[in-house]
């Protein structure tokens, strides 16, 4: 009480005004908040494209149409992203992981993984958060993913590199937990990022038929239990029999991540005596291994043995020569996977959703096929 006053002075009437105009101001505000997914409806595209226009996240190969219909229906809508409800929450460690499931030294093999690290970070630093990268290979995986998320270590993980065979996994994904996976699982009902690798795949094989080559080799960059290995085989094979052409399993090599993994899977496929002219590698460090073991024997690229790669690590441009290659937009994969991460602990977007970003194949000298103007 103030000076002078006492308990008389007490007004109970105007007391309850008080209280019911405060209650009046806090109530006022608390209207239906419209989200990105109903700008995306309205818009005609997928949740991921409103975030990358109104983040004004570059090189995402979004048209300047689509671009207009997001900002039109995000302004139409009264759309604002709620970046003051991100700062208020509490009870969070504001870390995210990013899990590689596979073991520290093949994690770092990766030459693909930087830029995918620089959009999960610059995705997650935007709505507060940290990020934590976390090499955990299948043996005990899943007990150790658990540990971050159940001793509240983290308040969420994007998890890289999925397998069939990771039982635990499979467990760990039809929880509650706040999990974005980047890859496919096409029978578990969880929150994704990825490309379309079979698409990718048949496009890239598409290519080499294209040129003329009928006895086309694979280099799988992982073995099939890993799902993006087991996506990119299917989708070479689809293009072999679309186009009449007979598949061999005697033309499949298998490598480990590796650019010396590449180049042992490719001597390996020489040994068996296969005759072929091309090689598809289902990424450009395992294609970096393979030219080297072919140009080992003698053998010059393209004119003698052609090469497609996936990826388009920044390494491919400046090799000799330089690797035709499906360019994957690793950095908006890391982007996007964050930003749905974020959203999906802070209860944004509470139903899991499936997103797929487009891929380019790059033509440069590796395949024989001159490069566009």
């Amino acid at each position: 009480m103030q000076g002078g006053e006492s308990a008389l002075d007490f007004n109970p009437i105007q007391c309850n005004n008080t209280i019911a105009n405060t209650y009046q101001q806090i109530k006022e505000p608390m209207v239906k908040r419209v989200t990105s997914r109903e700008v995306a409806e309205l818009a005609g595209v997928s949740r991921t494209t409103v975030s990358f226009v109104l983040n004004d996240v570059r090189g995402m190969r979004i048209s300047e149409d689509t671009r207009q219909r997001v900002l039109e229906a995000a302004e139409q809508l009264g759309y604002h992203p709620n970046a003051s409800a991100r700062r208020l929450v509490t009870g969070k460690t504001r870390i995210l992981a990013y899990v590689e499931r596979q073991s520290a030294e093949r994690a770092f093999a990766d030459a693909i993984l930087p830029q995918v690290l620089r959009g999960v970070y610059d995705a997650a630093y935007k709505a507060g958060y940290e990020v934590l990268l976390a090499p955990i290979p299948v043996r005990n995986g899943s007990e150790r993913c658990e540990y971050l998320l159940r001793g509240g270590h983290v308040d969420g993980i994007i998890l890289s590199g999925p397998r069939t065979d990771d039982d635990g996994l499979r467990q760990l994904l039809t929880g509650d937990f706040p999990i974005v996976l980047q890859g496919q699982w096409s029978d578990v009902d969880v929150a994704s990022v990825d490309v379309d690798n079979f698409s990718a795949a048949r496009m890239a094989a598409r290519h080499l038929i294209q040129l003329g080559h009928t006895r086309i080799a694979i280099l799988l960059h992982a073995p099939l239990v890993f799902t993006a290995a087991a996506a990119r085989l299917q989708g070479y094979k689809a293009a072999l029999e679309e186009t009449g052409l007979s598949f061999s399993t005697g033309l499949i090599g298998t490598a480990d991540f590796s650019p010396s993994s590449g180049e042992a899977a490719m001597e390996a496929l020489f040994a068996r005596g296969e005759e072929f002219t091309a090689v598809f590698a289902t990424s450009d460090t395992v294609a970096i291994g393979a030219m080297k073991a072919a140009k080992s024997r003698g053998l010059s690229i393209p004119q003698d043995l052609a090469f497609v790669g996936f990826d388009d690590i920044p390494m491919s441009v400046y090799h000799e020569p330089s690797l035709t290659t499906v360019r994957l937009p690793a950095y908006g994969i890391g982007w996007a996977a964050a930003d749905l991460l974020t959203r999906m602990i802070e209860g944004f977007d509470p139903t899991p959703t499936k997103d797929f970003l487009d891929t380019d194949l790059i033509v440069r000298s590796s395949c024989g096929s001159p490069p566009p103007d």
